[in-house]
């Protein structure tokens, strides 16, 4: 086709799809700033209070003091007082839009040092108030009823604002004094108007603000435009580089001067974007021929109406001169008159145009005769149409060579379905490597062949499910599943895609990233706004070069589970952190900011309990061993288990011993060489407990043979104590007492021998006829006398614990009974 060209038919084709049937959009200076004043001020969820809409009529009195982000639009409140506001120090965005603000007390922000964004627009406030406020970077006053835009000397102090809002209905006049104290700023963006017809606009009033980069505009000048002329004059001066001018044109002006044509002399100006108006074919054949003569970079028309007004329609002819502008964008064209309009213009117009966008056009069948041959296009963008797989590739074009050099097409909220037919589609055009199906219906009818170029590929918001991995090219580096009713991934889903650096999983039902996960090439991951509970360690180590993760607004559980995320892992790498992440469970930590859950490491992880404990388990079990030792623990343990066994045993034996009677406690055995000690220490205190005691010097029957009062003494006795010492083992009678006793203890009654070891005794110091008793020791529990005091009242208690078992009233019995035997030859004597 050549450069000379024209194509009236192909114009025409695309001007007839390009019909919206909306109504214009409002404009609205502050959302954008809004939003990167939230970006810029909020960093947790609970410092945010929104009391917009409450029919309030003062400002509350018990705001939270750790709020960031202050709401009170839509009330009644007419005067903002200082008293509400002095608590709040971590205020930084406060907001009071359609309040009917009339006063604001020049020391209400006071207490707010760190008030960055103040939004106090759509109000009624009688003139621009003064805040020092030096942190101030976003200031919008629009739409108030100031009736001057004469600043206040103190905006000087406001060092830090780079964003300013100014619009009055009533203020129509700007004067050459009006900015003044703006000049000494570093100011980038202005916006002005409130949509009102200026009256008067003194050349020069914004020259003298020269750090400007960016100038909004809301304003008209019908019948004026020597106005919109200076305007433009002084802006040049001011070196801004991107203007934006809304509802310039009303409807009811017939504009027929040419008003852009200082364009041709701002070297510095790039952007131009014209909003909200209403254009005419013959002011658009003259506002294009200025855009070509100019240095515009970029050209974008959003919600306008275009009429033609002349009779052959736009008529645009070739122009000897190289033109910069590489964008074009359509974001909202509605159009007026009924009948097809018409276009004619040359291809060496648009010959290095590289990005054109037709949006919200109501565009339904491709012009693919005119967008398809531009040369040098890389972006084009038919979001928001009517679009569909016949439509774009409409059956009358030829698709052999067309978009020579389309990189990115965007298809987003359109009509298409067929995965399969896309994707076969996609093989005509062989340069494209981004494409984005968003907000359309997919279906996934089939074997989608992707072609290899395709590197990036969005089908976010379209109802797929989690067998979307199975149609996908492996070739792909980008993709974009967000919204897409995934449930699960799994390993087996992403092993295929080993060139995948960007992945988009959003707002689905996603519980777990899987430990088993693994793409090695993955940089950034988006996860947020699913059902995960916790990410741990194990979940991101498949993912090795992993920059970017966006994980937040997940029902996250606020337990060792979470502990690594919130201690160990690098928050630099989250892009919404902290403030879309907060604890969902258990409830006692529900809407408490991740960031703030704290929880030791040492009781989430379980080998440094371990390794903590195992130390002081030693430490601990080494002290109490060697205080053990220095008390001479193992001698008291030895006696309480004695007294213990004994206690147990005390009810057995006492059945045991229901019909047998004795006349003593205890017999005694020991060596004459120790009766100091039976004398002084054993027989006192037993038998001043009450016990009774068989003492062979004092109770064996005179007369008798000696081995006979020992049988005699062992069988009377309950017990036979034994006091063990060097001397006993060297006696021969206590040999014959241990027999008879230890024969007893065989044949009638168990455990009736008692050792009481007065003093140590080496085992080689046994005779050859006590090596019986060395065994017995080693078998039997014996007492040992202790030196200290302490310890002996414990020996005592063992020892009186052992004969508690004998029934007293058996034993008193028996005495008295031998008592009353004597009793007759006590009376013969007398």
């Amino acid at each position: 086709m050549s450069a000379q060209r024209c194509f009236r038919g192909s114009m025409l084709q695309l001007i007839w799809a390009i019909i919206l049937v909306s109504r214009l959009k409002p404009f609205c200076s502050a959302g954008k700033e809004d939003e990167e004043g939230f970006k810029l001020c909020v960093t947790m969820s609970r410092g945010v209070t929104d009391l917009s809409n409450q029919n309030l009529v003062e400002v509350p009195s018990d705001i939270s003091n750790n709020t960031q982000y202050l709401d009170i639009s839509y009330n009644s409140i007419s005067e903002l007082k200082e008293a509400p506001f002095s608590g709040l120090s971590q205020l930084c965005f406060l907001k009071a839009t359609h309040c009917l603000l009339r006063k604001i007390s020049p020391t209400v922000f006071s207490h707010t040092p760190a008030l960055k964004v103040l939004n106090i627009s759509f109000n009624e406030l009688p003139f621009i108030p003064e805040f020092p406020l030096k942190q101030l970077r976003i200031f919008d006053l629009n739409n108030n009823m100031y009736s001057s835009y004469r600043m206040p000397a103190s905006f000087q102090s406001l060092t830090s604002l780079d964003v300013l809002s100014l619009g009055s209905p009533a203020a129509v006049s700007v004067n050459v004094n009006d900015f003044d104290p703006l000049i000494n700023m570093t100011l980038h963006h202005l916006v002005l108007g409130a949509g009102t017809r200026w009256q008067k606009y003194d050349s020069g009033s914004l020259a003298k603000i020269k750090s400007l980069q960016r100038f909004s505009l809301n304003a008209s000048f019908c019948d004026n435009w020597s106005m919109f002329e200076n305007l433009l004059k002084d802006l040049n001066e001011t070196q801004a580089k991107s203007l934006r001018f809304i509802s310039v044109f009303p409807d009811s002006c017939n504009v027929s001067e040419n008003l852009f044509y200082n364009l041709r002399m701002m070297p510095c100006i790039q952007n131009l974007t014209i909003e909200n108006t209403w254009i005419n074919s013959s002011f658009m054949e003259v506002f294009i021929k200025n855009v070509w003569l100019s240095h515009l970079y970029d050209v974008s028309f959003v919600n306008i109406t275009y009429n033609e007004d002349t009779p052959d329609g736009f008529q645009f002819p070739t122009i000897n001169h190289t033109t910069n502008v590489h964008s074009f964008t359509f974001n909202g064209v509605n159009h007026y008159q009924y009948r097809y309009p018409t276009i004619n213009m040359s291809f060496d117009a648009v010959s290095k145009l590289t990005y054109l966008k037709f949006s919200g056009t109501g565009m339904n069948i491709l012009p693919c005769r005119v967008l398809s041959a531009l040369p040098s296009l890389e972006t084009l963008d038919l979001s928001n149409n009517l679009l569909s797989e016949s439509g774009f590739w409409w059956f009358k074009c030829s698709h052999t060579s067309t978009f020579p050099k389309l990189r990115r097409l965007s298809l987003s909220k359109n009509r298409f379905s067929s995965l399969s037919q896309i994707a076969k589609n996609m093989q005509q055009m062989k340069t494209v490597e981004s494409l984005d199906l968003s907000f359309n219906s997919i279906n996934l009818d089939g074997d989608c062949l992707w072609p290899a170029q395709l590197t990036e590929l969005s089908l976010g918001n379209n109802n797929l499910g989690n067998d979307i991995f199975k149609y996908l090219s492996p070739n792909f580096m980008k993709i974009d599943l967000s919204k897409t009713g995934i449930t699960a991934i799994t390993h087996e889903d992403l092993s295929g895609f080993t060139k995948l650096t960007h992945l988009k999983l959003s707002s689905n039902s996603i519980q777990v990233i899987p430990s088993t996960l693994a793409a090695p090439a993955l940089i950034s991951l988006y996860v947020d706004q699913n059902a995960i509970t916790s990410i741990t360690r194990e979940s991101l180590a498949g993912l090795p070069l992993l920059k970017t993760l966006k994980a937040g607004s997940n029902p996250f559980l606020c337990s060792c589970d979470s502990h690594w995320f919130v201690t160990a892992y690098n928050k630099s790498l989250l892009v919404d952190w902290p403030l879309d992440y907060t604890c969902s469970t258990p409830p006692s930590f529900a809407g408490l900011p991740l960031s703030e859950y704290k929880t030791s490491e040492l009781s989430c992880e379980a080998w440094l309990q371990a390794t903590v404990a195992l130390p002081v388990v030693v430490v601990i079990s080494a002290a109490t061993a060697l205080l053990f030792y220095k008390c001479d623990g193992l001698w008291y343990t030895k006696m309480l288990w004695v007294w213990i066994r004994m206690k147990k045993r005390g009810k057995k034996r006492s059945n045991m011993f229901k019909d047998v009677s004795f006349c003593y406690h205890a017999f005694i055995s020991y060596s004459h060489q120790d009766s100091g000690w039976v004398d002084n220490q054993l027989v006192p205190s037993l038998e001043g407990a009450g016990f009774l005691l068989c003492v062979h010097e004092r109770d064996f029957v005179p007369g008798e043979w000696i081995i006979d009062n020992i049988v005699n003494c062992v069988e009377s006795s309950y017990k036979t104590l034994f006091l063990l010492s060097k001397h006993f083992v060297q006696s021969e009678w206590c040999n014959y007492e241990l027999f008879f006793a230890q024969h007893r203890s065989i044949s009638i009654q168990e455990d009736s021998l008692v050792f009481i070891l007065l003093e140590p005794i080496p085992t080689d110091s046994f005779p050859k006829r006590f090596l019986k008793l060395r065994s017995l020791l080693k078998q039997q529990t014996y007492l040992e006398w202790p030196k200290d005091e302490r310890k002996q009242q414990l020996f005592w208690a063992s020892l009186k614990s052992m004969l508690h078992m004998a029934d007293k009233a058996i034993v008193l019995k028996n005495v008295a009974e031998a008592m009353l035997d004597t009793l007759p030859l006590v009376s013969s004597e007398v």
